[in-house]
């Protein structure tokens, strides 16, 4: 098969796991069971056929510098799990735009526009031979993700929205792409086993075993800079959203719900600590309370999905199929086009794969 030629916009934590993990899996075996991935063969993909050709920042650390570099600048604080080699790609200055809370221009220690040109999205895209851009923006950036959506279209490439500002699920966005006869996949990422999808899966068994769901609400801490960002109670208005949804889309009737970043603590790094309270009732009307606590190392988490969702859309390219991708969306993110039970989203992939299902 063909390589997958992959562009990443913000070269974070989840970059550099997902840079990682490329490198990581690279070898393989196709009957092998890895942990985070759906298959090693993804309908004819393997994992090394992920060629990454172009990157965009705006932390002065990090431009210029080689991407396999440039993913272990400061302040990422992902885990060290591979040794990546020379990629070739230089990291090029994206567009400011509203990606950068006022609160967090230190920490991103920013560069200058008035000294350096920002880079032309669309023309690096195209020059790199790039069909998929993948999105990972700080939560919050609501105009830079519109930006860097029509820059792929105007490439000519796919989209992978891996943060909860909604395009993917935006009937007039996706409508976009579909005109455009380019495949999108989002909203905001699912990890392999994070504090969502917990939350669903508890929420779910409750729902089936005949529990009434009274309240519910989820409490994250972390300590890299997605949680500094989110700080700011103003950039939350969507990730609050797509959370919340993703639990309450399982649940017949309106409960009351909190769920979302509760805390920054900067020693944790990229640890996140997630806490789970559920109260219902059970047969008699008499109390039930599920309490859980969850702890990860936050941005690989979601890099082994991130690897099966460009294989679908490189596979969504191969058939000119364009528009949302529902199989894929509702199985990898929090917010997608249509919401699904994870087990019947994971059959919809399966198909999807087999070609029996067209998204």
């Amino acid at each position: 098969m063909a390589e997958i030629r992959v562009a990443i916009v913000g070269v974070g934590n989840c970059a550099s796991a997902l840079v990682q993990g490329v490198e990581y899996y690279k070898n393989a075996d196709e009957d092998e069971v890895v942990p985070g991935l759906m298959h090693v063969n993804f309908g004819g993909y393997h994992v090394r056929d992920i060629k990454f050709v172009a990157a965009f920042e705006v932390d002065k650390r990090k431009i210029g510098k080689d991407l396999a570099e440039a993913i272990f600048a400061k302040p990422n604080c992902c885990a060290k799990f591979a040794d990546v080699p020379k990629l070739g790609v230089e990291v090029k200055p994206g567009p400011i735009l509203d990606g950068v809370a006022s609160h967090m221009k230190e920490p991103f220690n920013i560069y200058d526009e008035s000294k350096i040109k920002p880079a032309d999205v669309a023309e690096v895209l195209k020059e790199s031979g790039a069909e998929v851009l993948v999105n990972y923006l700080p939560v919050g950036s609501y105009n830079a993700t519109r930006f860097y959506a029509q820059a792929a279209m105007d490439a000519g490439c796919a989209f992978v929205n891996c943060i909860p500002e909604f395009i993917a699920s935006d009937p007039v966005w996706s409508r976009k792409f579909e005109e455009r006869g380019l495949p999108v996949a989002g909203d905001d990422i699912k990890s392999q086993l994070g504090a969502t999808i917990l939350h669903r899966t508890l929420v779910k068994l409750c729902i089936d075993r005949g529990v009434i769901v009274d309240e519910t609400y989820q409490l994250n801490l972390g300590g890299n800079t997605d949680f500094l960002n989110m700080t700011v109670e103003e950039r939350l208005k969507t990730k609050r959203i797509s959370k919340t949804e993703a639990v309450t889309s399982l649940v017949p009737y309106e409960i009351p719900t909190r769920i979302g970043p509760s805390d920054y603590v900067p020693f944790l790094g990229d640890k996140k600590i997630c806490y789970i309270t559920l109260r219902g009732r059970k047969f008699g009307n008499l109390p039930l309370t599920i309490t859980a606590k969850l702890e990860v190392e936050d941005s690989p988490n979601s890099a082994g999905v991130v690897i099966d969702v460009i294989r679908a859309v490189k596979l969504a390219l191969d058939r000119r199929v364009a528009g949302p991708l529902i199989s894929i969306c509702a199985y990898s993110f929090k917010h997608p086009p249509v919401q699904a039970p994870d087990p019947i989203a994971k059959e919809w992939v399966e198909e999807f794969i087999q070609g029996r299902r067209e998204r």
